[in-house]
């Protein structure tokens, strides 16, 4: 019966004619470029103009901007623009790629989006309004949030579990308004599609052929595109003699998917990886489908047409149907069957994780310092528009590897160095701009100081120097912080200045990394977007840095340890005591000071094994973590020194696989603060940091720490959505492949209770995290993976990755009101931790360092209260009018604004950390006065508020309400209220973008 009909007429099918094009993955942005992506564009352009039927849908903004800035010619501009005009090209999502959901932090993807949407605001004042995520793995609840944000009417997901899927699809459920935040809730919902079994390709079985049908432009192939045209698997194409049977397969297929959904409005996706580039022979074949089916429609019970996204939408929206809310629980973890979880990939490629964490760090601050220089310094010798090339590599990069087979880890080995080749360039341009601008300001008195070099290794220390050096370190975040950053010198004697020649508080040890030099951790109080200049010399006879004292104890042999007679040493500061075992020089227990509440502590590092031959059983890959048993631990003996000082004490652990090892594979660096009289060591005090080293790992290996404490967690697991709210992951059993199936995502922060107390982890990358038992929280840092699947071989797509990696995680113990003021701060403190540029001391030395010139650097900080985010202070360079129509208008008449960037317009971003109930102080809404906040830059003369990526006026902005039991009336869904005298209130959770403008000096 389901097969029929609905009562409200035929069926509709909705053809959208799309090509899903990897930003990287198994072959780089330049390969695909050449062999497919170019010719997509310009045949589809082509035949869409020979049609007035044919529609298409464009994507991923990265592959289209080169082929718009190095093949489009001016005819296929203009057909380009004419399309848009006629609805019959449409651009969806808008973002240059088409991000992971669950790696990536939610200013990247912010980023990635806001890049997009400028290019094709600026170049069409087009406004893309409908995501189309069909090819994340699993679906984050921050994404219909930004996509709301975004102005949206409406989400478009498919990766989800697949007995999950199974379950939605019977019972009719796939389609549903989301609310994604629970602080937002109805204000930021938005309509979400869940794409049915087949999700976005098209299906090509036939049964009247062996050939498949629907592709008939075949596969792409590598490195070139074949010479005569013929590509491989071209489809049966269409003839008289085959059309009914063709039309008959393509309609059961279309009732096969209308049962699962509630309205007679079938989405039907024409096309798949790597489609269309050949759009003659795809088209010409299926116009024959289309045509025959619509003339046969009354027999056939389906009328198909060419569509968009948005045609679907509209069509769904107007049959003003009532819709079930989802509340704010997320997509994860993604099974595709009983033994394929895909939770490896949270961890896979932990390095280009943490340096694309690092990248979109360094391009944050980056944004900020630029924006100041330009306000503060108008009469700067810097070319502005050469500095914004340089910020805008690091942006398309950054931007870049949010794709989701980029920092995910699932990409072939050459297309991972094209993301960290692109990354490292685009740091290296940041890096040389924030040093030259230093150096502007401060070059008007200068006393034969000179930059000799800005020089910064991977790590961010310099190589050691004898030279006198100083560091300048920027403050990126927009409150005071004190914190330590590190630099390596070459001798312990030393001491440490600030610009008006006091000595600053520093501690030197023996370096964990290398055997000639030593690390120096430097005390730093900077406030908010400010920085300070610190000298290092040579000890001088006054005030010296502390060093910091070894203690080294012997080895200990796990398996022989003694249990009964405990020879315990505690490791104190002002917050916590730490409590270690000499008999295993394992820790045992922390005690959180304040309230001196004990936990029992311990940390063991184990490894997960797994199978590499795919007749033995399922397999791990880039994307699948299949462990074919418990983990076992890898340590049978232990060592251990204590190096410690007034500042901080470190404990080096060293974890062997047997006594006699030389070398170990496991080692973690634990680290306690003190913080001297008169400065604000709150946060400095109650991090326990602790750093890890793994590698090179044996194969088929997969690296996990877990802590294991006497806290009643009753294994629930709590884990952030991509650094913006946090999901609760009670543990749950499965028949099959319970271990990975309780894997989840931690972006930023991930944390274990019980009653009374917290435990909480925050990441400089994202990590898979587990509780696999009564509290426990375990978290895997790396993995090594090969197996025979040809498909995997054939893709170069295994992960034998014989890197030592060494990520951070900083820890935090108490109660749970504590931690909660404490975890936003902290995880932005680690995201953004200080930018360190080394310079030379060279020439002329003044007995005292003279007072750097900073022309009120100092003197205007800009902060914000705690439970407030600076998260955007940039100026984007976009040339549109924030006026619509006369955007719209200047475009008709061909004259987009041509020649240099507007530095006029700064982007400013305000986020709301804390959900509705969260604390009683900090979930409170908080009223800012944006002209007092930004008065260090000059004097506000307007501000406009902006959607989540600057292309619409929030007051000119209306989403579609759909109707739901909460909210029976259908009306659009207009925002927010407007700010007067630059005075706005940011409420909990809300992200608030804004374009602000200064009086030009």
């Amino acid at each position: 019966l389901a097969l029929l009909p609905r009562a409200g007429g035929e069926l509709r099918a909705f053809v959208v004619a799309h090509s899903h094009m990897d930003v990287g993955w198994v072959y780089t942005v330049q390969e695909s470029m050449h062999a497919y992506a170019a010719n997509v564009y310009t045949t589809v352009i082509e035949e869409l103009m020979k049609g007035k039927q044919r529609k298409f849908i464009a994507v991923e903004q990265e592959f289209f901007r080169l082929w718009w800035d190095l093949v489009a010619t001016d005819t296929e501009k203009q057909q380009v623009r004419q399309l848009l005009q006629e609805g019959r090209l449409e651009f969806v999502i808008g973002g240059q790629v088409m991000h992971d959901e669950a790696v990536t932090l939610i200013d990247d993807q912010i980023l990635q989006l806001t890049e997009g949407h400028g290019f094709l605001y600026e170049t069409f004042g087009f406004r893309p309004q409908f995501s189309w995520h069909v090819d994340p793995f699993g679906a984050s609840a921050t994404t219909p949030t930004l996509f709301a944000l975004a102005g949206f009417n409406a989400h478009l997901i498919s990766r989800i579990d697949y007995d999950l899927k199974a379950d939605m699809q019977k019972n009719k459920k796939l389609q549903f308004v989301w609310q994604g935040s629970p602080s937002l809730s109805a204000r930021q919902e938005i309509f979400t599609h869940v794409m049915d079994q087949y999700s976005y390709c098209t299906p090509s079985q036939l049964p009247f052929s062996n050939r498949s049908g629907f592709f008939w432009n075949g596969f792409a192939t590598f490195p070139d595109p074949p010479k005569d045209g013929v590509y491989p698997n071209m489809s049966l194409p269409v003839t008289d003699a085959n059309l009914h049977l063709y039309a008959q397969t393509m309609v059961a297929n279309i009732k096969e998917r209308a049962a699962w959904f509630q309205t007679g409005d079938v989405l039907w996706p024409w096309g798949c990886d790597k489609q269309f580039f050949n759009a003659s022979v795809q088209y010409s074949n299926m116009d024959l489908l289309v045509d025959y089916i619509n003339k046969h429609s009354a027999e056939f019970g389906v009328t198909v047409q060419y569509a968009t996204v948005s045609d679907y939408f509209q069509a769904v929206y107007n049959r003003n149907l009532t819709w079930e809310i989802r509340d704010s629980q997320d997509f994860l973890p993604y099974s595709t069957e009983p033994f394929q979880a895909w939770t490896g990939f949270y961890t896979s490629r932990s390095t280009l994780k943490g340096v694309a964490r690092r990248a979109s760090s360094l391009l944050y601050a980056g944004e900020s310092f630029f924006t100041q220089y330009v306000w503060k310094h108008p009469e700067g010798s810097i070319c502005k528009c050469k500095a914004l090339e340089q910020l805008k590599s690091l942006r398309w990069a950054v931007s870049e590897v949010q794709h989701h087979d980029g920092i995910t880890g699932t990409e072939s080995p050459k297309v991972k160095d094209m993301y960290m080749n692109n990354l490292m360039y685009g740091m290296f341009n940041v890096k040389k701009l924030m040093a030259s601008i230093i150096f502007d300001i401060n070059s008007a008195k200068k006393n034969g100081e000179v930059y000799s070099s800005v020089y910064t290794t991977g790590s961010g220390k310099p190589g050691a120097t004898d030279v006198d050096q100083y560091v300048v370190v920027y403050n990126p975040l927009a409150w005071n912080i004190t914190t330590f950053v590190t630099v390596s010198v070459s001798n312990e004697e030393i001491s440490v200045y600030d610009e008006l020649g006091h000595s600053v508080p520093a501690q030197v040890q023996s370096s964990v990394e290398s055997q000639s030099t030593y690390d120096l951790y430097i005390l730093v109080a900077i406030s908010g977007l400010s920085y300070r200049k610190y000298s290092i010399k040579p000890l001088d006879g006054k005030q010296s840095a502390f060093i910091g004292s070894s203690v080294k104890y012997k080895r200990r042999d796990l398996t022989r340890a003694d249990q009964q007679n405990q020879k315990l040493f505690p490791v104190v500061n002002n917050c916590y005591q730490i409590v270690f075992d000499q008999n295993t020089n394992l820790m045992r227990s922390i005690t959180e000071r304040e309230t001196n509440q004990t936990v029992q502590f311990t940390q063991e590092f184990l490894e997960y094994h797994v199978n590499g031959d795919t007749e033995k059983g399922p397999t791990s890959d880039n994307y699948l973590f299949a462990p074919n048993a418990s983990a076992v631990p890898v340590a049978k003996a232990v060592g251990l020194e204590v190096m410690s000082g007034s500042l901080m004490t470190e404990i080096r652990q060293y974890f062997f696989s047997n006594v006699t090892s030389q070398d170990y594979i496991y080692a973690v660096y634990t680290r306690l603060f003190s913080v001297p009289e008169g400065y604000d060591g709150k946060l400095l005090c109650h991090r326990i940091e602790q750093e890890y080293s793994v590698g090179p790992l044996e194969l088929n290996r997969e690296a996990i720490l877990r802590t294991s404490t006497n806290l009643n967690t009753r294994q629930i697991l709590y884990t952030d959505n991509n650094g913006y709210q946090m999901q609760k992951r009670p543990f749950k059993a499965y028949v099959n492949n319970t271990v990975a199936r309780n894997y989840y995502p931690m972006v930023q922060t991930a944390y274990i209770e019980d009653d009374t107390t917290r435990l909480m982890l925050l990441a400089e990358r994202a990590h898979g995290v587990s509780s696999q038992g009564n509290g426990q929280v375990e978290v895997m840092l790396h993995r090594r993976i090969w197996n025979n699947l040809l498909w995997n071989l054939n893709n170069n797509l295994t992960l034998n990755d014989s890197s030592v990696v060494r990520p951070v995680i900083w820890l935090i113990l108490g109660t749970k009101a504590a931690t909660n003021t404490l975890y936003q701060t902290s995880a932005l403190a680690l995201e953004h931790r200080p930018v360190v540029i080394f310079g030379a001391l060279s020439g002329y030395k003044p007995k005292l360092p003279r007072r750097l010139q900073q022309n009120s650097v100092h003197d205007l900080p800009v902060t914000v209260p705690p439970n407030l985010h600076l998260q955007t202070l940039s100026i984007p360079g976009w040339r549109y009018s924030s006026n619509h129509v006369e955007q719209v208008r200047s475009i008709h008449m061909g004259k987009e604004k041509q020649g240099d960037a507007d530095f006029s317009r700064v982007l400013l971003r305000i986020r709301h950390l804390y959900e509705v109930v969260e604390d009683p102080v900090l979930s409170q809404p908080v009223m800012v006065d944006l002209k007092s906040l930004l008065k260090g830059l000059g004097s506000v003369t307007a501000v406009e508020e902006r959607s989540l990526t600057g292309t619409w006026d929030v007051n000119t902005l209306e989403r579609w309400k759909w109707k739901t039991a909460q909210y029976p009336g259908k009306k659009f869904f207009n925002s927010t209220e407007t700010s007067e005298d630059f005075i706005v209130t940011v409420h909990p959770k809300e992200i608030r973008t804004f374009f602000v403008y200064f009086q030009v000096q």
